[in-house]
């Protein structure tokens, strides 16, 4: 069995694979204080709470944008389950040229994205992740990555109103009845929902401009369900699309893979 990790800022996905078959799945919080015991003993706790066998696992993967808990996670692999877990970054093979400025600036999560959107849908296509941020990652037809752009997220949009201002309470974040809020509260869910609905179609459409046609829209994230209903652009939803990039990215390096403690 293959585990894989996507340790985000805020929340850390864990997948279970045998084969391609996704078995099971979890998030933990992304906590930078938790030693590599701790880690370890949170996932033999997962593991066995689902009557997986620590014993079979037998391969690891991890897409990190938190530096400082990326060694916790290896270690925490190394010790508790005696794999050496690859991490994605230089010198894995994706399969997939990174046409950015500078390819080492490009989030892990983006490129993990990328590759799983591609291998499914092919492309051109737009990987639309909501997540503490917003990403927008854009594959050419030939399955180059050409770049994207990045938002604020939903939640980091509706703390700054909160935060940084004198009068607003912090709110939940849903769909309002209306767009003319009667209230304060639902006047703020307007402003971030469909505001934020508005600002996805903006970016869709200028990127399919620039493409010159129309590119194949995939959402994921964990804020996707929120707002993937008005949002027509796009085609498909995947939540689980970063840990299937990640097995797909395991497979292209199986042979470093083996290199077990």
């Amino acid at each position: 069995m293959l585990l894989v990790f996507d340790i985000g800022n805020t929340t850390t996905g864990i997948g279970l694979f045998q084969g391609k078959k996704l078995l099971a799945d979890w998030k933990i919080k992304s906590d930078r204080e938790k030693t590599a015991d701790e880690y370890g003993i949170i996932l033999n706790c997962l593991l066995e709470q689902r009557r997986f066998a620590p014993e079979k696992i037998k391969g690891a993967i991890i897409s990190s944008v938190v530096p400082p808990l990326t060694p916790v996670i290896q270690t925490a692999c190394e010790n508790f389950f005696r794999v050496k877990p690859l991490v994605v970054g230089p010198g894995l093979k994706t399969g997939m040229p990174i046409l950015y400025e500078n390819p080492a600036e490009v989030g892990s999560d983006r490129i993990v994205v990328s590759c799983a959107a591609f291998e499914k849908y092919g492309g051109p296509c737009v990987v639309v992740d909501f997540g503490t941020a917003t990403t927008f990652d854009v594959v050419s037809e030939k399955g180059e990555y050409l770049g994207g752009a990045i938002a604020p997220g939903l939640m980091i949009s509706a703390e700054a109103l909160y935060l940084r201002t004198a009068r607003l309470p912090r709110i939940e974040i849903r769909k309002p009845k209306s767009v003319i809020g009667r209230n304060t509260v639902t006047s703020m869910q307007s402003g971030l929902y469909f505001g934020y609905v508005g600002l996805v179609r903006h970016i869709i459409a200028r990127i399919s401009e620039e493409l010159k046609g129309r590119p194949v829209v995939v959402a994921t994230g964990g804020l996707a369900g929120l707002v993937v209903g008005d949002l027509p652009e796009i085609e498909h939803f995947e939540p689980d699309l970063v840990l299937q990039g990640l097995r797909l990215i395991y497979e292209k390096n199986r042979e470093i893979g083996r290199l077990e403690k």
